[in-house]
């Protein structure tokens, strides 16, 4: 089960994270979001981290040019659209960064075709990104085959075991779950450790049972999971 932590705002996070076992960190990038970093920031935080970490700069509606200028710039492993951005922009990003995660809504219809747009991963989340807001998973269920989905939308400790065994992603994504206070931008240590300890076991119980989480046909890794990611499975 990959986990990744979204919404890092300081270098105390983040190396916290990493050291729990987070698989991947996240930082957003949008205006207008309490947990907006700045290129520089992040810039600064990345070179602290254990080499091979996977780093995601989260984006919405931003021209596809600043998108992959930032992320390259800054040095992170690829980047996350999460706004209305066509399939050939996803396919244009992808093209020159390491990783491209489309973010869909719950119930967005365009959730049919994703597996067409290019992406590496699919992320599906709730109407309002970061709300903390649960949606029904049975919304995840339009999801094509063929495609890794990662689960997002109000996950916390206490349910992201409840939500891996319903919807069987391939990755799980939290922001506010496991912050000090919703928005705040900052982690809770122990609810950060509890959410990643959940969902790792959830994973492994998973696999106990017999459920492959990669598509169909796919035996490698992606070229960006490195070394050290490839240690924590």
């Amino acid at each position: 089960m990959f986990v990744k932590i979204c919404g890092i705002t300081d270098e105390e996070d983040a190396l916290l994270a990493v050291a729990l076992g987070a698989d991947a960190l996240g930082f957003v990038f949008a205006p207008g979001s309490p947990r907006q970093v700045t290129p520089d920031q992040v810039a600064a935080i990345l070179r602290r981290l254990p080499p091979g970490t996977v780093t995601v700069g989260v984006f919405r509606d931003e021209r596809p040019q600043r998108v992959v200028e930032i992320v390259n710039s800054v040095g992170l492993t690829g980047a996350q659209l999460h706004g209305r951005e066509p399939a050939s922009e996803m396919r244009w990003v992808k093209a020159r960064v390491g990783l491209a995660i489309q973010a869909f809504a719950a119930g967005d219809p365009a959730l049919a075709g994703a597996a067409d747009g290019g992406a590496d991963v699919v992320l599906v989340d709730a109407a309002q990104p970061g709300s903390g807001r649960v949606f029904d998973w049975a919304q995840v269920d339009g999801v094509g085959h063929g495609v890794r989905l990662m689960l997002a939308g109000g996950l916390t400790p206490g349910n992201v075991v409840d939500a891996i065994r319903r919807v069987r992603p391939w990755g799980v994504d939290v922001s506010s779950g496991v912050e000090t206070e919703p928005g705040s931008g900052r982690k809770h240590p122990r609810r950060l450790r509890e959410f990643l300890e959940a969902a790792h076991e959830a994973g492994e119980q998973l696999d106990l049972d017999g459920w492959e989480s990669r598509p169909e046909g796919s035996s490698v890794l992606y070229d960006w999971e490195t070394d050290s990611a490839r240690s924590r499975r």
